[in-house]
């Protein structure tokens, strides 16, 4: 139950802040940077399967491993990074053969990134040892 309890607060996090962020904050800043790409009507069946393979990367790659160590600082630097190199490899693939895609939508695409990973994988971290309590 500890494993599943992380792996869903990791979920669910990532799926609300990335709701917040795409329809709410950066929106703008994607439509006019690459709004000529973007489809008409959003792929939900997609984007889910994209949310439950990131969160399930997260906990292999940065909670998992570091179930067992006090501190945070080794969870949080890890779920960082593969924030940071997932969102990158997407981001400079982009730069690299699209015509047009802007260098800052990938610049702030990879801090969000960096972020949203960061703050997904304590929420997993945190379901997990409330799991070790009870």
């Amino acid at each position: 139950m500890r494993y599943l309890g992380g792996y869903a607060a990791c979920f669910i996090v990532i799926v609300a802040l990335d709701a917040l962020w795409l329809g709410l904050i950066a929106k703008p800043l994607y439509q006019q940077g690459i709004g000529h790409l973007m489809a008409l009507k959003f792929n939900v069946a997609v984007a889910l399967l994209f949310y439950a393979l990131f969160a399930l990367g997260l906990m292999i790659f940065a909670v998992v491993p570091h179930q067992e160590t006090i501190g945070w600082s080794k969870t949080l630097t890890a779920a960082a990074l593969f924030g940071f190199f997932a969102y990158a490899t997407y981001d400079l693939t982009n730069l690299a053969t699209l015509r047009d895609w802007p260098v800052g939508v990938s610049l702030l695409d990879m801090a969000w990134g960096t972020l949203v990973s960061t703050v997904s994988a304590a929420a997993a971290k945190g379901a997990m040892q409330q799991f070790e309590i009870s």
